[in-house]
């Protein structure tokens, strides 16, 4: 028998809850602010108590008077999407099978440091690939998972480039590297990753065309130059010490 596909949450770029079923896949992106947010905190903490979801998403108003509220927008959950959450044990999580695309980027991070995984197991998932959590929540415990999940990301597609790069997979090591430039224009651990790469592929006009325009980058944003682990990847790449300010105004 052929199971029926589980219910995927999406909170990368925006809130999203896609029910499939035999006939289509239902989108529902327009489920009520206070559902939303309830579905979002069982996602990103796995299986809390219903006290500390009633503190976290009602921390404004008495204990008793938030618990109703939960208890209300937990009975307006289950009228609309029956089964999605569960409770026992006066905990709440998502029913079994359930997706979630963030906990979908934990697990592929999670893989990435693993010495021991193999290249197809770290290949970069659309998750990996999408914008931030949640965009426009301003709640504490949505922003600092928000960072979180900024800093593991990009972390994650700077060492899945090294590995690619090691296995002679170079576009797609630069295509890695290129996804932290676009999101962090300023981390120069993603710029170094990038002009390793080209490095690795034997371009040197890349890596020094890289280098260049962070070089520019840096100056024009921050007044500042980049650290000596930079400059030292462009050693021995035919451009003298005292001239690297040239190349850096090279026009992009």
């Amino acid at each position: 028998m052929t199971l029926a596909p589980a219910p995927h949450v999406t909170l990368l770029d925006g809130f999203c809850l896609h029910l499939p079923d035999a006939a289509d896949g239902r989108r529902l992106d327009d489920l009520p602010r206070g559902v939303q947010r309830l579905v979002a905190h069982i996602c990103l903490t796995g299986r809390p108590p219903r006290s500390a979801i009633a503190g976290h998403l009602w921390p404004d108003v008495p204990e008793e008077h938030a618990h109703g509220s939960l208890r209300s927008t937990l009975w307006r959950l289950q009228k609309t999407v029956p089964g999605l959450v569960e409770a026992s044990a006066g905990c709440l999580a998502l029913a079994d099978g359930v997706r979630v695309d963030v906990r979908e980027l934990d697990d592929w991070a999670r893989r990435v440091r693993d010495p021991r995984s193999c290249l197809t197991e770290v290949e970069v998932p659309e998750a990996g690939l999408l914008g931030e959590l949640l965009p426009g929540w301003y709640d504490d415990w949505v922003l600092l998972e928000r960072e979180r999940l900024r800093q593991l990301r990009m972390h994650a597609l700077e060492q899945v480039a090294q590995r690619f790069a090691g296995a002679g997979r170079y576009g797609d090591a630069v295509q890695a590297a290129y996804a932290v430039v676009r999101a962090e224009p300023l981390r120069e651990s993603a710029h170094r990753t990038l002009v390793s790469v080209h490095r690795a592929e034997g371009n040197v006009s890349e890596a020094l065309r890289a280098y260049a325009q962070f070089r520019a980058l840096l100056a024009d944003e921050l007044g500042v130059a980049p650290t000596g682990q930079m400059e030292r990847l462009v050693e021995g790449l035919g451009v003298p010490a005292a001239r690297r300010g040239d190349v850096a105004a090279t026009p992009r």
